[in-house]
């Protein structure tokens, strides 16, 4: 049998579509996270620069419930909903991945759940 299993970390808001992340083996598949605040599907005020550093933190809390950090990432897909708005992600990012930061590709796209500026997804690797 397959060593896979659902997380869901209690301190977020969930819809019942999904869960959190997917462990398989040592992959750990964080879904598609919003810059919500703690519980609840309220974005963070202060727009992308705000809203993605809220998304990574939300995204370190899964990995935490996962037994991971984010060191153990190997590849992030961002959304962003304004590509104007690129280097105010970037600039969020890079406090979370200072130095040799994971993979990732960026995709701008015309909206986004709760009407959100970015969604970010990742994939870590801890056995």
């Amino acid at each position: 049998m397959a060593d896979i299993r659902k997380l869901n970390v209690p301190e977020l808001g969930k819809l019942k579509a999904f869960s959190h992340a997917t462990r398989a083996g040592g992959f750990i598949f964080v879904s598609g996270t919003l810059g919500t605040k703690a519980g609840s599907f309220e974005l963070v005020d202060g727009g992308m620069k705000a809203q993605t550093h809220q998304t990574l933190a939300n995204i370190s809390s899964i990995l935490r419930g996962a037994g991971a950090d984010l060191a153990d990432v190997v590849k992030v897909n961002v959304f962003v909903t304004d590509m104007a708005k690129f280097g105010e992600m970037n600039e969020a990012y890079l406090e979370f991945f200072p130095g040799d930061p994971p993979a990732r590709i960026t995709v701008g796209c015309s909206a986004l759940a709760l009407g959100a500026s970015v969604e970010i997804d990742c994939v870590a690797y801890k056995p």
